[in-house]
């Protein structure tokens, strides 16, 4: 093939390649953010500093044991190790759509022998009834991309890939996130049992003394059976948090990838002076630039949008440009020789007259599919700020609770000691003791209730900000990749 004309017709290909169908992107409108936080009234964040965690945010509680675990989930976690197998699908996916770019090229080589027939019709006696036939040949194929299909294909793909790495982020924040939200359930489950523990023991020292103040007439039997069943409804909760927390580590195995078998965490109550650390939410404004699931959907809005071209461009002919080069001879020595040289070089254009509405269908699926998009990216936006106001809301006011919670334990723990007081003296019945120590006992529990919520509200908070205080590249940045 002449190269003068191979280099004509990739540029006058290049030439026409210059329409798109597709629509002209723009990122969903959405409802302008506030101006702060509602929820985040009165609330003190944390200043901006150079030693604030900005990468494993799970620093900022200061737990080596949770930095610990936390790094066995970066490295071994299988739901991260399955979101980045389709992460690597997606660019796999999107290098197979570009490679359309470039024309195909293959190469054939075949040899045969025939024998006409004296009666065929083509039977000349001017040449020999067996011949040979060599053939070395190269084709190549090309789509002259007038109507911008491939490029529309490739910024779809592209989109898409862009998306799936996205959905790592949120996986990977959501796996990091449930693994804290589990350490400190099964911290807080290690305070109840210690609790437990200890009123169960303080419950037995009751029971004896019960039984001895009845032995020597001073109390009913009633008494008796009071601390008798306050005793074994002790060991009844004991027995219920062993449950919950065996099965919350056993949760935490599965995020490590550890045989539950085989995985165990000594048990480590919560300090007592254990308080979510401060927390900056930012501004609303700057909500959208942190979070990767809304990133990921506004990716999947751009993909929809070129899938739109795609299907607009079915309407339109498709031009290719096709050749090949080689040779041609009956003997082997003279294969390559310039006589046997061969070539090829010309152009067509397909175009659909009709298919009985297929691609009026198509284009409105493409539509439509736009139009999910673009509701599920409005939907994941609205979400982002509404879980934010939800968290900054729960520590506010879980902290509030704390104190009046606390107060509550100091409350019930005199009470108790008083009541303890007038039964030893005789002044009051079993059941005033009984009554006072299951207020006490439910204080401090729900005190505890209360330090694990705060803490796995705090866990949250981060989540719902995005994960770590180091904003991602927004959305126009990945869309300019």
């Amino acid at each position: 093939m002449n190269p003068k004309m191979l280099l004509c017709a990739l540029s006058a290909a290049s030439t026409l390649a210059a329409c798109s169908l597709a629509p002209p992107y723009r990122t969903p409108v959405t409802a302008p953010p506030a101006a702060s936080y509602k929820e985040a009234a009165g609330w003190k964040p944390a200043e901006p500093a150079d030693d604030q965690p900005r990468g494993p945010w799970w620093n900022v509680f200061h737990d080596s044991q949770l930095d610990t675990l936390e790094a066995q989930v970066t490295t071994s976690n299988q739901n991260l190790k399955a979101a980045f197998a389709r992460l690597e699908q997606a660019r796999a996916q999107m290098r197979y759509v570009r490679a359309d770019y470039l024309p195909t090229v293959t190469a054939s080589a075949g040899a045969s022998r025939t024998r006409t027939s004296i009666n065929a019709p083509q039977y000349s006696t001017a040449k020999p009834a067996t011949q040979n036939n060599l053939l070395l040949e190269s084709d190549f194929s090309y789509e002259l991309d007038v109507f911008g299909r491939v490029r529309n294909s490739v910024a779809a793909a592209r989109a898409t890939a862009q998306a799936s790495e996205a959905d790592l982020a949120v996986v990977d924040l959501s796996m990091h996130s449930e693994l804290a939200l589990d350490y400190f359930t099964l911290r807080s489950e290690d305070t109840q049992q210690s609790l437990l523990d200890r009123t169960v023991t303080d419950y037995i020292r009751a029971l004896e003394l019960t039984q001895n103040l009845y032995k020597g007439g001073a109390v009913p039997l009633a008494d008796v059976a009071q601390a008798q069943a306050q005793l074994e409804t002790a060991r009844t909760q004991a027995e219920d948090v062993r449950l919950r927390r065996a099965q919350t580590e056993h949760a935490i195995a599965v995020l490590v990838d550890q045989q539950a078998s085989s995985f165990h965490l000594d048990p480590q109550p919560l300090a007592p002076d254990m308080t979510p650390p401060p927390i900056d939410p930012g501004l609303p404004s700057q909500l959208l630039e942190r979070r990767p699931d809304v990133a990921g959907a506004e990716r999947r809005v751009a993909s929809a949008n070129a899938s739109i071209g795609v299907a607009r461009a079915a309407y339109f002919p498709v031009f290719s440009l096709a050749g090949g080069v080689g040779y041609e001879s009956t003997h082997g020595f003279s294969l390559v020789d310039a006589p046997s040289a061969l070539w090829a070089l010309g152009t067509s254009a397909v175009m659909t007259i009709f298919d009985g509405g297929r691609r009026h269908a198509q284009t409105d699926q493409a539509r439509a599919a736009y139009d999910e998009q673009v509701a599920n990216y409005r939907t994941t936006v609205s979400t982002a700020y509404s879980e934010v106001e939800d968290w900054l809301a729960a520590l506010r006011q879980l902290e509030r609770e704390s104190t009046s919670e606390s107060a509550a334990v100091a409350a019930t723990a005199t009470e108790l000691e008083q009541a303890n007081y007038r039964y030893k003296a005789g002044a009051a019945t079993y059941l005033e003791v009984v009554i006072a120590e299951n207020a006490s006992l439910a204080a401090q529990l729900s005190a505890a209730d209360i330090e694990v919520r705060r803490m796995n509200a705090s866990v949250l908070l981060v989540k719902a900000l995005g994960g770590g205080w180091e904003s991602p590249a927004p959305a126009s940045t990945l869309a300019s990749r």
